[in-house]
């Protein structure tokens, strides 16, 4: 699914974010991405979300060397991969609805079908009845919901999370955590970005801890 190697960028030079990286997580798996602020930590989501590509190295995602790979064919592999942020990205001018249906209308699906996608969707993660609701009127949490079912609407392979949970308190957090691993357990590879050990201390997942730009260990905290 993902092979990394000794990947490196650097936005300027002779300063790499992420310094001669290598990994290789397998289809289906989650993995927790851990590391203290300024650790490299959403560089590396950009980078397995084919949105930045690597100064150096070899990064395979799906089996294609995204580094070597021309921009045109740069959106077919994104439409593989789920992104979920920890500041949300819902468009404020549309509906909790629209928000969720909006990569399905990017891709030219057939209007009935992303009526019935996206009203399954909000029937799942609980948001039926705040359908027609702009974002500004949601908590944090309800928010968050909403881009996971952005992210997930268009069943991709590979979600990637960049501290979705920063925002929100344990209670919060556990239940999207939940989210989550239902995701994952229906076949979808999950990256779940966080520095909060105690969140991960509630699941048997592994660790990878990422500092000054590499993976200095793999461990679990449960």
């Amino acid at each position: 699914m993902i092979r990394c190697h000794e990947v490196s960028l650097a936005y300027k030079q002779d300063q790499p974010v992420i310094d001669g990286l290598s990994l290789h997580l397998e289809a289906g798996s989650f993995t927790f991405l851990a590391g203290a602020s300024g650790a490299g930590k959403s560089t590396l989501i950009g980078l397995l979300g084919a949105a930045l590509k690597p100064t150096s190295g070899k990064l395979e995602l799906f089996g294609e060397n995204v580094a070597r790979l021309p921009h045109s064919a740069l959106p077919a592999v994104r439409r593989r991969i789920g992104m979920v942020y920890q500041d949300y990205q819902l468009l404020p001018h549309l509906s909790v609805a629209d928000n969720v249906a909006l990569p399905l209308k990017v891709a030219g699906e057939p209007a009935d079908d992303i009526v019935q996608k996206t009203r399954e969707l909000l029937g799942w993660i609980g948001l039926s009845d705040l359908a027609d609701a702009r974002p500004d009127v949601l908590s944090g949490g309800q928010k968050q919901r909403v881009a996971i079912a952005r992210a997930v609407i268009g069943n991709p392979a590979l979600i990637l999370a960049d501290e979705p949970t920063g925002n929100l308190d344990h209670k919060l957090s556990m239940k999207l955590m939940h989210l989550f691993t239902s995701l994952n357990k229906a076949g979808t590879t999950i990256v779940f970005a966080t520095h909060d050990e105690h969140l991960m201390s509630h699941f048997d997942y592994p660790v990878l801890q990422l500092k000054d730009g590499k993976v200095k260990q793999t461990r679990r905290l449960s």
